[in-house]
């Protein structure tokens, strides 16, 4: 029997170990084909009670150890995902309806973000301060103590893995909500990876469950960190829900990314990368390429053939045939999709290429002069929808990008770097990819956007990881006590 086909996690939670939940079970369905894959145990807020009352205790105990135990079991975490890589690759792919491509760059990376997380355990944990008294003054940093995780279903992996590996290193104790059309990739794999790497019971749980399982997260008082991945009307929920509690919400939120073409470029080159911006895991990633904002000279000529690319990308089932798109998620995220590309060939875009569906397969989309106004371009789609816009000038382009609520990506496709660099400055982003497209990330890099995009950089990163899972004490120590007037 298969590790991850092993009976003792289906149909159920992970609380200190394999429980039933109490909200019963539930069916994990295939996107691509619709069948069962597995049942999973459904949380309550009764379960997230349950899990930070026993994370109290294995918190304080996971805290205590030396810093180079804590470092071993990520590292071993690190040498698992790549041990089973290929099993939870299939899992990727039949749960996700990713392609096998994408599906290998989530297990490389959970195996990068444990061996990078292993390296904050032995971070220096604070610096020595100049004090005008006769102390020793210093800072240090000490765990938050328990951390709500909650992550979305597009990159199920990577998105619980990025805050999950770095809390759980810096001495945290983790409870972590999935998204339940993605939970065995998303979440029970972790503590799958995590038991078999020796990490203490208690530390992690894992619970599937829907909002109210979220809202129980944010609000119980035991939780005193959050980190959120998902959409932006979701994301002000949960900040706002946080600031009434008095804790901290990292929150990576939505995208409009656009990618600024200038007319010096490599034309094929430029289309492959717009297009791989655009369509890649179906346009479901928060810092795919929304906007196509292309130099007036070439825009005719970059939309044709950024249309031939769509037109010509196989899309289908990824477990059964090399595809380069497959399933989106569920039939409301299809629905949306489609909605928002019906309403923009409305509002004047031309429909150049896709703009149908079977099932949940929605073929890669290009719309041509895309006005502002158009859903696909003001909106973020989060689907295979790629809007073109020309542009006359540098300064409207800095407009047209900077014309946008979000604040994630922009990439710059050009042959003058320089130029790129001084429009890059003008934009409030939180990435810039110059002569790339928008969708990039590396475990060593801080990650997170502004604006509607989320509260900035505190996803990856030695900095943004110590920020977001540690807190600062400052510490006084001198050699008696001093006199006082009183």
């Amino acid at each position: 029997m298969s590790w991850l086909n092993e009976p003792v996690w289906q149909s159920r939670i992970h609380i200190g170990g394999w429980t039933s939940g109490t909200g019963g079970d539930y069916a994990v369905t295939e996107p691509a084909t619709g069948k069962e894959l597995t049942r999973l145990g459904q949380a309550t807020p009764a379960d997230v009670a349950a899990a930070t009352t026993r994370a109290t205790k294995a918190q304080k105990e996971w805290a205590a150890l030396p810093y180079d135990q804590r470092a071993a079991v990520l590292r071993r975490a690190g040498d698992l995902w790549q041990e089973r890589a290929a099993e939870i690759q299939d899992w990727i792919i039949r749960e996700s309806g990713s392609i096998r491509a994408k599906a290998a760059l989530e297990t490389a990376t959970a195996a990068q973000e444990c061996y990078e997380a292993a390296a904050l355990a032995s971070h220096p944990p604070g610096e020595v301060l100049r004090s005008s008294q006769p102390r020793v003054s210093l800072t240090r940093r000490v765990p938050a103590g328990i951390v709500g995780v909650i992550s979305p279903f597009n990159f199920p992996l990577i998105l619980s893995i990025r805050s999950v590996a770095p809390a759980l290193a810096l001495g945290n104790a983790v409870v972590l909500k999935p998204d339940p059309r993605t939970a065995v990739c998303g979440g029970v794999t972790l503590a799958r990876v995590f038991e078999e790497a020796g990490l203490p019971e208690g530390v992690l749980s894992v619970l599937p469950g829907g909002a109210d399982v979220g809202e129980a997260l944010v609000t119980d008082p035991l939780v005193r960190v959050i980190s959120f991945t998902g959409s932006t009307r979701a994301g002000r929920v949960v900040g706002r829900l946080a600031g009434e509690h008095l804790k901290r919400a990292h929150l990576e939120l939505g995208g409009n990314s656009a990618l600024i073409v200038t007319a010096d470029v490599d034309l094929d080159r430029a289309v492959s990368a717009g297009a791989f911006g655009s369509f890649m895991h179906q346009g479901q990633i928060c810092m795919t390429t929304g906007r196509h904002l292309v130099d007036a000279a070439i825009a005719a000529d970059y939309t044709a053939a950024l249309a031939e690319h769509a037109a010509r990308l196989p899309v289908g089932d990824p477990a059964g045939a090399e595809v380069a798109l497959g399933p989106v998620i569920d039939a409301r995220q299809r629905d949306g999709i489609h909605r928002m590309v019906t309403e923009s060939v409305s509002a004047g875009a031309r429909l150049a290429a896709g703009g149908t569906y079977e099932e949940l397969f929605y073929r890669p989309t290009v719309l041509a002069d895309t006005p502002p106004t158009a859903p696909a371009y003001a909106e973020e789609v989060f689907g295979p929808v790629a809007p073109v816009t020309a542009y006359e000038d540098f300064d409207q382009a800095v407009a047209l990008a900077s014309a946008t609520p979000y604040g994630l990506k922009l990439g710059i496709l050009t042959g003058d770097g320089l130029r790129a660099l001084e429009l890059a400055e003008k934009l409030p982003v939180g990435a810039v990819h110059i002569n790339d497209q928008t969708v990039s990330d590396e475990a060593v890099a801080p990650f997170g956007g502004l604006g509607a995009s989320g509260t900035g950089a505190r996803f990856g990163g030695i900095q943004g990881n110590l920020e977001a899972f540690t807190e600062v004490q400052w510490v006084t120590a001198q050699s008696e006590i001093p006199a006082y007037p009183f």
